[in-house]
């Protein structure tokens, strides 16, 4: 069964993504990749990795942004990569998830990063049933390819 993309179903309800828990084996994966050279925990909880320094713009809050990504759940499953499909994704950095958003707008045209996003800033209490459970860390590899409407 194909899942619909979770970078761009975002979070219906503000208050689902808020209200959700996170498991002890998604903290504990947290903590340890909060602990990896050149990772950052945002106040948020995500957790950012710049994996390739980007040399171009910044994506401002209402951008539309060209990205490559690889989505997996904590144990390495993987469940969604615009690779697999050969064709990279376009979308609004304000209609994603929070997660996405967040990590977005620390990353430059060119740059690529792994976003850790804990159940809060991704799909919450709700997941992606069947694949993606309630509760769920997520863990993206994130390349952002261009601002396509940006002069």
């Amino acid at each position: 069964m194909k899942i619909p993309s979770p970078v761009l179903l975002g979070c219906l309800l503000a208050s689902a993504c808020a209200t959700s828990s996170t498991s002890a084996e998604g903290k504990a994966f947290q903590d340890k990749a909060a602990q990896e050279p050149g990772a950052v925990r945002t106040d948020s909880g995500l957790i950012y990795q710049e994996t390739q320094a980007g040399t171009g713009a910044t994506p401002r809050s209402r951008d539309v942004v060209k990205v490559h990504y690889r989505g997996t759940l904590i144990d390495g499953t993987e469940f969604d990569s615009s690779y697999n499909r050969r064709a990279p994704e376009t979308f609004a950095i304000n209609e994603v998830i929070p997660c996405w958003t967040e990590g977005l707008r620390r990353m430059k045209v060119g740059g690529k990063a792994r976003l850790i996003c804990p159940a809060e800033l991704a799909y919450g209490h709700r997941g992606v049933p069947p694949v993606i459970r309630g509760g769920s860390t997520l863990v993206f590899d994130v390349e952002l390819l261009e601002i396509p409407q940006r002069p």
